[in-house]
């Protein structure tokens, strides 16, 4: 029997690994390089290497997922492979249909530059087109509920109604697969819960969705499940009141 394509999970990664290398003296100058190069001598030590080792991971179609973990477990740096920010070193990472994350919220946006002017911007930031912004332009301005200022200069903005336009752009879209790091806490109380229920809709209508948050409390009414995370691998992957009563037990 044909395999349906609702059969294959959206995400698949299969013995993904990255490594990143920080080195422990940066050098901005010739002087200082060479310098530097003379002092280590033999006891200069290797470049420290951040890795995601071994990674497997299934997210199905219409999955809304949670990644939890301490600062530096690797969240992030998952996201971006998936979205295809980042190439694995090693391992094969399968997505299906249209993957869209939002990782820098108001990531390009210019103080100079009208509102409108900010929202074409960002828009082709995140990877929408032309048409789609044509499409949408009218509910992510009324989403920001910010109408009457979108001719001003953004440098004349607050920095909630910044944040409120920013995450009204990101919001419209309606990929197969969205992504999300840490764009939950802006505004003000009803603007968040308004994203909420926007990210509950997109989750009923069948989309998939991955999201880091440390809003912890927020993620059993947006996520069915949640992976944990440490040192770039899977700890626990369960549900959501699963994995946060033992991460909360770990981290206490």
């Amino acid at each position: 029997m044909t395999e349906s394509i609702r059969d294959h999970p959206a995400i698949r990664l299969v013995g993904v690994s990255k490594s990143f290398y920080y080195y422990r003296r940066p050098h901005t100058t010739l002087r200082s390089g060479v310098i530097g190069k003379l002092s280590a001598g033999k006891s200069s030590r290797p470049p420290e290497p951040f890795e995601i080792r071994d990674l497997n991971l299934e997210v199905a179609r219409g999955e809304s997922v949670a990644l939890v973990g301490s600062n530096g477990s690797g969240k992030s740096t998952l996201l971006r492979l998936i979205s295809g920010i980042y190439k694995p070193s090693r391992g094969r990472i399968e997505t299906s249909g249209q993957v869209r994350a939002v990782i820098e919220l108001g990531a390009g946006f210019h103080p100079e530059l009208s509102g409108e002017e900010n929202v074409s911007l960002y828009s082709a930031v995140l990877g929408m087109t032309r048409s789609e912004l044509a499409d949408n332009y009218d509910s992510i301005v009324e989403f920001a509920d910010i109408r009457g200022v979108m001719e001003t200069p953004l440098k004349y903005y607050s920095s909630g109604m910044k944040a409120r336009l920013a995450f009204a752009v990101a919001i419209c879209l309606n990929p197969d697969v969205l992504m999300l790091d840490e764009v939950l806490a802006v505004g003000d109380l009803e603007f968040r819960e308004r994203c909420r229920e926007r990210l509950r809709n997109y989750s009923r209508e069948g989309g998939t969705m991955i999201m880091v948050s440390h809003e912890l409390d927020r993620l059993p009414e947006l996520c069915s499940r949640a992976i944990w995370l440490e040192n770039g691998q899977v700890v626990m992957s369960d549900t959501v009141e699963t994995v946060l009563e033992a991460f909360r037990s770990h981290s206490s």
